[in-house]
C-alpha cells in the first residue's frame, strides 16, 4: 500500500531505532493537507475522528502488516483535534486520545535548572505524574538519558513493547517526555533505552515514586500528594526548634526485622501503631529509620537503593509509609530516615550506566567505584546529579514530613583515597585527597535543606577528623546540624569489652572524648555497625558473668546518657539480646519474659525519662560550661565522677563504678552542701542489680575533698551508676 512514509523511516520506528518518533507518529502536513499515523499492533482498523462537535471521520490505512496505520486528510488546511477509533480482533471500538498529539509539557526553565544542578524539586516535573492535559486524563512522563539514541515507556498498559510509546527528545536537556492517555495510578512501567552502541536496557525510573514489591522490580504510576496529613501543630513546632538544647533521643529501627508477623514483614500502618507504642513507653524521642527507599537486595538492609524516591513496598504503599509518619507525630515521636547518597548498586535496573554511559555515576573507577562495597559513588560534580539529590532529600522531608537525614557514609565522599591504595585513586586539582566537588555538594545539601525545611535535623555519619562537619556552610564548615561522634563509640565499647581488672590501666578511654566534645555539635551512636559482622551484641561484648554482663550494660547506658550529646541505640539495646542482630528474622522478643533482661527495659526507659526532664542533660550539650568532672583520675579504683548542668537548673551528679567491687563510704567532693538524693541507681533491684546504694538522700559533710569544701560519703554499687540531684532551693 502506497505510504507518504521513507522505507528506512518506516523500518527503523518498526524496529524501535527511530530516535524522534514524534516527527513519523502523529499528525504532520501534507503539500495537499494532513496525514495521521499511529502504531497499533492490536488494531484491524482505525479510524481519524475530528474532536469539538464538527464529525469529521477518516479511514487509516494499514500500512505495515505489523499495525501501524496512516490516514490521509486531504483539502484541510489547518491541524485539528482529534481522537483515535480504534477496532480490536473481537470488533471492539473503543476512542483514544493519541499521545503523539500533545505539546511538549516540561518548562524551558525547569529543563534550564536541571541542567544547572539547581532544580531542588526535580521531582515534580520529572518521573511519572497523573494529570489531565487538554481534557485527558492519562500519565506524563519524563525522564533524563541525554545520551540515549531513544527511549520509551513500557509497562502492563503496552504490553511492554518499546515501539508503542516513545518520547520526545528536548534538545540540549537530554530529558525525553511523553504523555501518554489513559494511564493512571498503579499501571507498572519502566523505560527502554537504546544505547549509542545499539544496547536495548530497561530501567526502573529514577524518580518514581512507588514501585512493585521486591523482588520485581518495575517501576508503578503513583499519585505522590494524595494524604491528608494531621500532623500540623507538630510541623509547627518543629520549625521553631533549636535542637541543639532540646533532648534528642533516638531509636534507629530496621523496619524489616524489628517485629515481624511469623516470617512475614509487618506493613507501615502496623508498625505505625506497634513501634510508637514501643518507643513511647521507652521514652525515647525520635525514631530513625534505616534506609527505606527501594532496594532490591535484603541483605544490603536498604543501603543499596536503586528507587531513590520510592517507600519500599515491601512494607506498603506510598500512603501507607505517610501513615506512618503522621501517626508518629500525632504521638509526638520524630522520624529521621537514613539517607545514602554517597553510592548506589549496579543492578542492571537502577542508575549504573542509566542511558548506557556513566550518567549518575562518575565515569573515571577511580573515583566511580566504591572498592568496600563494589557499588557506584555518584559524579557530584556533574550538575543534573547535584538536582537529583538535593530534590531527593528534599523530597523525603516536604512530600513524607520526615524530621531529617542521617547522611550514610559521608567520609567515604570526603576523600578520593577512602580505602583506595596508592595509584588507585586521583588527586584533586591541587594535589589532594580531598573530594572538593563532594564538600561543594554536601555544602549545598545542607544550605538547600536550612532555607526550604527550617528545623530538619541533618546528621553526619562522618568517622574521621574532618574539621568543622557540624558548622554552618557560611561560616567554612560542612552544614550539618550533628556529627556521630565514632570516636566515643569506639574508645567507650573498647573500654567496656575489657576485663575490669585491666580498667585501671586505660581510664583514659573514658576521659579522651571530652578532649574534643565541643569541636561539633555530637550524637553518641550506638548503632545498628555495632552489632553485626562478628562484633557481637553490645550484652555479648561485656566481660564477666551472665549478672556482670547486664551490669556492665547498664552502666554502659548509664554513662552515656550522662556524657555530653545527643543519644542514639540501635533496636533491640532495650532486650539485652545475646546474639548479633539478624535482618532475617524478629528481635527475641521473649527475653522481656525474664526479669533480668525486662531490668534493662525498665533502666533504659528510666534513662531516657531522667535526660529528657533534666535540662542539664540536654539543654548543654554544645556548650561546655554544661560539664565538669569531679574526679577522672582515680583509675585504681576505676571510677569516675562527674556533673552535669543548666543555668537556672539543679545539676546531676553521676558516680560510676566500672569494677565489679562495692566501694563503701567512697568520698566525692561535690558542687554545693545537701543533701542530694539518688534519682538512679542501676543496681537497684527493679534493675536486675544487687541493690547497693542508698534509695533515698545522701546527706554532704563539710570535708573538703576533690577541690570542694562539700562531700559525701558515697555507697557505690558494683558495676554500677548512681545519679544524684541536689534538694531544690
Amino acid at each position: 500500500m502506497p505510504t507518504t512514509l521513507e522505507p528506512q523511516t518506516m523500518e527503523a520506528l518498526l524496529h524501535g531505532e527511530c530516535a524522534d518518533v514524534f516527527s513519523v507518529l502523529g499528525m504532520h502536513p501534507l503539500d495537499d493537507g494532513w496525514v495521521v499515523r499511529a502504531f497499533l499492533p492490536d488494531a484491524t482498523s482505525v479510524r481519524v475522528v475530528e474532536r469539538g462537535g464538527q464529525g469529521g471521520s477518516f479511514p487509516a490505512v494499514k500500512i505495515h502488516a505489523e499495525g501501524l496505520f496512516e490516514a490521509r486528510i486531504a483539502g484541510c488546511s489547518k491541524p485539528f483535534a482529534y481522537h483515535l477509533a480504534v477496532t480490536d480482533a473481537q470488533g471492539a471500538v473503543r476512542y483514544c486520545r493519541d499521545p503523539y498529539s500533545f505539546w511538549p509539557q516540561l518548562a524551558p526553565q525547569d529543563q534550564y535548572l536541571f541542567n544547572e544542578g539547581t532544580h531542588y524539586r526535580a521531582h515534580e516535573v520529572l518521573g511519572a505524574h497523573p494529570r489531565c492535559i487538554d481534557g485527558a486524563e492519562g500519565t506524563y512522563f519524563a525522564v533524563w538519558a541525554p545520551s540515549a539514541r531513544r527511549v520509551s515507556v513500557v509497562g502492563d498498559f503496552n504490553g511492554w513493547d518499546g515501539r508503542r510509546h516513545c518520547l520526545r527528545p528536548l534538545g540540549a536537556a537530554g530529558v525525553w517526555e511523553l504523555f501518554v492517555p489513559e494511564v493512571g495510578a498503579g499501571a507498572l512501567y519502566k523505560y527502554e533505552i537504546l544505547s549509542r552502541a545499539g544496547t536495548v536496557l530497561l530501567k526502573s525510573d529514577p524518580f518514581a515514586f512507588a514501585t512493585e514489591r521486591p523482588p520485581h522490580t518495575a517501576s508503578a504510576v503513583c499519585q505522590g500528594d494524595a494524604f491528608a496529613w494531621g500532623d500540623s501543630a507538630w510541623m509547627a513546632e518543629r520549625r521553631a526548634c533549636n535542637w541543639l538544647e532540646a533532648p534528642l533521643a533516638i531509636y534507629e529501627v530496621h523496619l524489616g526485622s524489628w517485629r515481624r508477623n511469623g516470617n512475614a514483614y509487618l506493613n507501615y500502618r502496623t508498625l505505625a501503631h506497634q513501634l510508637v507504642a514501643h518507643v513511647a513507653e521507652l521514652g525515647f524521642t525520635h525514631i530513625e529509620l534505616m534506609p527505606v527507599a527501594e532496594h532490591p537486595f535484603d541483605g544490603s538492609w536498604g543501603y543499596q537503593g536503586t528507587g531513590y524516591f520510592a517507600p519500599s513496598a515491601r512494607f506498603g504503599a506510598p500512603e501507607d509509609f505517610a501513615y506512618f509518619i503522621d501517626y508518629c507525630h500525632r504521638h509526638a515521636i520524630g522520624v529521621i530516615l537514613d539517607w545514602v547518597p554517597g553510592h548506589f548498586p549496579n543492578d542492571a535496573h537502577g542508575l549504573a550506566q542509566f542511558d548506557g554511559t556513566s550518567l549518575y555515576e562518575h565515569r573515571d573507577p577511580r573515583q566511580g567505584r566504591h572498592p568496600d562495597w563494589q557499588t557506584c559513588i555518584f559524579n557530584y560534580g556533574r550538575a543534573e546529579v547535584r538536582s537529583f539529590l538535593i530534590s531527593n532529600a528534599l523530597f523525603w522531608l516536604e512530600r513524607f514530613h520526615l524530621d531529617g537525614l542521617r547522611v550514610d557514609a559521608v567520609a567515604s565522599m570526603l576523600y578520593l583515597d577512602y580505602s583506595r591504595l596508592e595509584g588507585e585513586w586521583v588527586p584533586n586539582e591541587f594535589g589532594g585527597r580531598e573530594n572538593l566537588e563532594a564538600i561543594d555538594f554536601l555544602k549545598q545539601l545542607n544550605t538547600a535543606i536550612g532555607e526550604h525545611c527550617p528545623g530538619a535535623l541533618m546528621i553526619a555519619e562522618e568517622s574521621t577528623a574532618w574539621p568543622e562537619v557540624s558548622r554552618p556552610a557560611d561560616a567554612g564548615g560542612l552544614g550539618f546540624g550533628f556529627k556521630w561522634n565514632m570516636g566515643w563509640m569506639n574508645d567507650v565499647l573498647r573500654y567496656m569489652q575489657r576485663d575490669p581488672i585491666h580498667r585501671r590501666d586505660h581510664q583514659s578511654d573514658l576521659t579522651f572524648g571530652m578532649l574534643y566534645a565541643y569541636c561539633e555539635n555530637f550524637v553518641l551512636p550506638l548503632s545498628h555497625d555495632e552489632v553485626v559482622h562478628g562484633k557481637r551484641s553490645l550484652l555479648s561484648k561485656m566481660p564477666g558473668d551472665a549478672w556482670q554482663q547486664l551490669a556492665n550494660l547498664r552502666l554502659l547506658y548509664g554513662f552515656m546518657y550522662g556524657h555530653p550529646g545527643k543519644k542514639l541505640l540501635f533496636m533491640g539495646a532495650e532486650l539485652a539480646q545475646w546474639e548479633e542482630w539478624d535482618h532475617q528474622g524478629a528481635l527475641p522478643w521473649h527475653l522481656l519474659d525474664d526479669e533480668a533482661h525486662r531490668g534493662v527495659y525498665r533502666w533504659l526507659g528510666d534513662l531516657n525519662r531522667l535526660y529528657r526532664r533534666c535540662a542539664a542533660l540536654h539543654r548543654t550539650d554544645a556548650y561546655p560550661d554544661g560539664f565538669e568532672w569531679i574526679d577522672c583520675s582515680d583509675s585504681t579504683q576505676s571510677i569516675s565522677a562527674f556533673a552535669r548542668r543548666a543555668a537556672g537548673e539543679n545539676p546531676l551528679i553521676f558516680v560510676c563504678n566500672f569494677t565489679p567491687v562495692p566501694r563503701a563510704d567512697y568520698r566525692l567532693g561535690l558542687p554545693a552542701a545537701g543533701p542530694y538524693r539518688e534519682v538512679l541507681n542501676s543496681d537497684a533491684e527493679v534493675y536486675g542489680g544487687s541493690g547497693v546504694g542508698h534509695g533515698g538522700w545522701v546527706p554532704t559533710e563539710a570535708v573538703a575533698c576533690h577541690g570542694r569544701p562539700h562531700s559525701a560519703r558515697l555507697h557505690l554499687p558494683p558495676l554500677g551508676v548512681l545519679v544524684l540531684e541536689p534538694k531544690s532551693a
